[in-house]
């Protein structure tokens, strides 16, 4: 496959698949319009149309001629009601209402509904602030009697069947991983799938149990952290020295930590990731907008740009495209928007090494070398020879605005190194080490993708010993010519 690549944006796209985008030509599109990588959510769908969008998405990369990764979103622990009898209720500010998991899963009514989480009652105790419906209703506890949960109304409004619950200030004690997450951690493994993200992420531990049921299945999925409870953001650092990426999960987040503190919360939360070597991904409502609009509203444009300018590795779309109705339109948005933004950053550099710090391993000293070299000199590329992405990962951790070729011989890296900011995949086989055979092959990849031209200096870094993960030990500056 000739690799078509968008190199004059940085930030990567990340787009939900669903019904919208299961309509023909569809996805096809999205991939040309820049879809960089396509989540799956395993809350929606059938195991079997799970199996059919992502070998959707594989063959429409092939025909766009682009690389396009995959990430499997586990449901998680999703707490909720049960349903009413005669259907949604209007909960009026000062009434009482009640939450009991012993009740009809069908009995609901204006006083009570039942709750599927059966442990509810021993996470909760009165003076407590129970969130529903993404924190659309906000109920006050007054105390907890067995199985029910006495509240009175805060704040009203309508209430309608499965809607979720959440516990103002976290503190809800229900596993990150469920059995449905555990059969759908087989299924991705299976499936070949790129990036695992693995919902309600309250510690360390829960990313390892996700890494070992993945290895269990012979995976080789990078696992994402989505922080989007209030203990995640207590074991942050532990989650980051455990996992491989993070997402930004403001849905959740936000309804636990309240709306106001979010926008701080994101901003630490990328920094700490970069900071950490780790990918970010920022998510949900983005440009939810424009699940019935062609064109996203001045709030949404502002919010993917700064968190663009944050330098989040990729921002993501929901149900944009996954139920919207302008999906393709959703991602050209996306584009524009970022390109906009990344206008305002050209030349900036963020070097977040301390002047105490040691650098981790031989790879980063040297990527962090190339990316200084690449920012105080007239250079047009970087090219880092990789069998796992690691080099680049790590230069892709600096801000820069000149592109990284990852060029590598493995399909799965190039898919993976569709989520760092600033990378771009190039498929190169390593017939030989020596210069006099590299190095023309390397230039002649570069200038048949039109990546350079004749005269254009490079930076590349490579091992001394082709073909061994995690051996990157050298750079140099090269002249590009002809053979």
């Amino acid at each position: 496959m000739k690799a078509l690549m968008d190199t004059a944006r940085r930030t990567k796209i990340v787009a939900t698949l669903g019904p919208a985008t299961d309509e023909p030509g569809v996805l096809l599109e999205m991939v040309r319009a820049g879809l960089d990588v396509a989540r799956i959510n395993f809350s929606h769908g059938s195991r079997e149309s799970q199996r059919k969008r992502v070998e959707a998405v594989r063959a429409a990369a092939r025909e766009a001629g682009r690389y396009v990764g995959l990430l499997a979103d586990l449901a998680g622990p999703k707490i909720r009601i049960e349903s009413f009898r005669d259907g949604p209720v209007q909960l009026v500010e000062g009434a009482p209402f009640a939450l009991d998991t012993a009740l009809d899963p069908q009995a609901g009514s204006i006083t009570e509904v039942g709750c599927a989480y059966q442990n509810l009652p021993a996470d909760v105790h009165g003076g407590d602030v129970l969130l529903l419906n993404d924190g659309q209703i906000v109920l006050n506890v007054e105390k907890v009697q067995g199985t029910r949960i006495q509240c009175t109304v805060r704040v009203g409004g309508e209430l309608s069947n499965r809607k979720g619950v959440n516990r103002q200030g976290g503190g809800i004690s229900a596993p990150a991983l469920t059995e449905k997450d555990f059969d759908d951690i087989k299924l991705s493994a299976e499936l070949g799938i790129d990036y695992l993200a693995v919902s309600f992420a309250r510690d360390a531990d829960d990313i390892r149990r996700a890494q070992a049921e993945l290895r269990r299945w012979r995976g080789d999925a990078k696992v994402v952290a989505k922080i989007e409870r209030h203990e995640a953001l207590d074991n942050l650092p532990a989650i980051l020295s455990a996992t491989d990426a993070v997402m930004v999960a403001r849905g959740d987040l936000g309804v636990e930590m309240g709306y106001a503190e979010l926008t701080g919360l994101q901003k630490t939360i990328i920094r700490q990731s970069l900071a950490s070597n780790r990918v970010v991904i920022t998510a949900t409502q983005m440009m939810e907008s424009m699940i019935n609009n062609p064109i996203p509203t001045r709030a949404e444009v502002s919010d993917v740009a700064n968190a663009v300018l944050d330098g989040t590795d990729a921002v993501m779309l929901s149900a944009e495209t996954a139920a919207g109705k302008y999906p393709v339109r959703a991602v050209q948005a996306m584009v524009e928007v970022i390109q906009g933004a990344e206008k305002y950053r050209l030349g900036a550099v963020q070097n977040r090494v301390r002047p105490d710090e040691e650098f981790v391993n031989t790879e980063e000293a040297i990527a962090r070398a190339v990316m200084y070299t690449a920012n105080h000199m007239r250079l047009r590329a970087v090219v880092a020879l990789t069998e796992s992405g690691l080099t680049p990962l790590l230069m892709s951790r600096i801000r820069s605005d000149m592109p990284i070729y990852a060029f590598t011989r493995h399909e799965a890296t190039r898919r993976r190194v569709t989520l760092y900011r600033g990378v771009y995949a190039v498929p190169f086989d390593i017939a030989s080490d020596q210069p006099q055979s590299l190095y023309p092959a390397i230039f002649e990849r570069l200038l048949e993708l039109g990546l350079v031209q004749t005269g254009d200096q490079v930076i590349l870094t490579k091992g001394e010993l082709s073909g061994v993960s995690g051996g990157t030990n050298s750079l140099q500056i090269l002249q590009v010519s002809k053979r």
